[in-house]
């Protein structure tokens, strides 16, 4: 839901106000970027996420001061952003880009189903990996912090146009267009001693069927 803190300004016509909207630019990525104050001293780190219905859940290490001050309740402010082209224009001023893009405003608190959290960022990352992994150790569910924000104010904007030049610069000897950009995902390539018998599993096999973006 937009808000005063949240409305778009500046290109508000790349707003988007559908829910749907969010949750499909959500569900591409896999990486958010974390913004926090500690101490007067702004800190801004890249996080796996995951969305989970209504809630975003991130993931870090309990010894991590970002996760300690997210699930103290510290505001936070949660960015995705993919980024489809170049936008190449007759000028640079013009010149620009073709992004997908959302923010999440909020405070952060601890997941109350530990257990269950991870598991939705880890299908999240490779589609089923939670079964087909060994089960987590005590020691590893105990150094893994998983905090959830509610998907209550955000802001979506997205930008598809190609170059928006003036009039006057139409027709000129100077070339334009759009430069795409795609993330892919490669073939898997096995770790050295996995035994040669060992088939990639399902849940790599649905990350690259998928893709990122």
């Amino acid at each position: 839901m937009s808000t005063d803190r949240t409305r778009t300004r500046r290109h508000a016509e790349r707003a988007q106000d559908d829910r749907a909207e969010l949750d499909a630019i959500l569900d591409a990525g896999v990486v958010a970027h974390v913004a926090v104050v500690d101490d007067g001293q702004p800190f801004v780190i890249p996080m796996a996420y995951a969305r989970d219905g209504d809630r975003l859940l991130l993931h870090g290490s309990t010894a991590s001061r970002l996760m300690r001050l997210l699930a103290a309740g510290a505001p936070a402010c949660v960015s995705v952003t993919h980024l489809d082209g170049i936008v190449v224009a007759r000028s640079a001023f013009e010149s620009s880009m073709q992004y997908r893009s959302a923010i999440i405003l909020g405070r952060c608190r601890p997941a109350p189903d530990h257990t269950e959290a991870l598991a939705r960022i880890t299908d999240g990352l490779l589609p089923g990996r939670w079964d087909e992994a060994r089960p987590m150790r005590t020691r590893e569910a105990a150094a893994t912090s998983i905090v959830e924000l509610d998907l209550v104010e955000w802001s979506v904007k997205v930008s598809v146009d190609g170059p928006g030049d003036p009039p006057e610069d139409r027709g000129t000897d100077v070339w334009a267009g759009v430069l795409p950009v795609r993330t892919v995902i490669g073939e898997p390539v096995p770790d050295h001693d996995v035994p040669a018998t060992v088939a990639i599993p399902r849940s790599v096999e649905e990350r690259v069927r998928r893709g990122l973006g």
